[in-house]
């Protein structure tokens, strides 16, 4: 189960609302819908959080590019909303690096169903797991992205179940955020 929420932060404290991201496909899409929540250009932060398994934070401040802390990158990596996070720049990757070379495959006769002696170990290690091993296990993105809110680095890392109530409690918006969950 998915939750997801804007926070923006206004004069007059933090506005939450929550969201729905089933018309966002790209960090883009994602950054206007963040920008949309705040017509002054001030902070809004897009928290989404998977149960127990993992959680991003995206920062938008005006016009700037995004800034994102993904808690897992593996575990987002199997989620839609997760994948939206993970751009090739985050990962370190060139764009267009997200799969396996198709020309760099050793085909051995046994694509048309023919079980091979290496069967089992394609199994085990095939191409589910070469992309899987562009995505980390463990954090990515900017973990200072919340410092100048009060919530450091290490907070950040440290952060497990739970993420985006202990978020929004560290910037002073915990209820506001609960009137929204």
């Amino acid at each position: 189960m998915y939750f997801a929420a804007l926070l923006a932060r206004t004069e007059d404290g933090w506005e939450a609302s929550d969201t729905e991201l089933d018309d966002v496909e790209t960090l883009s899409d994602l950054a206007d819908l963040a920008r949309e929540a705040s017509p002054d250009e001030d902070t809004v932060l897009v928290l989404i959080e998977q149960e127990d398994a993992w959680f991003g934070v995206v920062r938008v401040d005006g016009e700037e590019d995004p800034r994102i802390y993904v808690s897992d990158a593996a575990a987002a990596a199997r989620s839609s909303y997760g994948e939206i996070l993970l751009t090739d720049e985050l990962l370190g990757r060139e764009p267009g690096d997200d799969g396996p070379d198709l020309d760099a495959l050793d085909l051995d006769g046994t694509e048309d169903g023919e079980p091979g002696e290496d069967a089992d170990d394609a199994d085990e290690g095939g191409a589910a797991a070469g992309s899987a091993e562009s995505v980390p296990h463990g954090p990515v993105g900017d973990a200072r992205v919340l410092d100048d809110l009060g919530v450091s680095e290490k907070e950040l890392r440290s952060l497990t179940s739970d993420a985006v109530t202990e978020i929004a409690e560290a910037l002073g918006a915990s209820e506001t955020l609960e009137a929204v969950r």
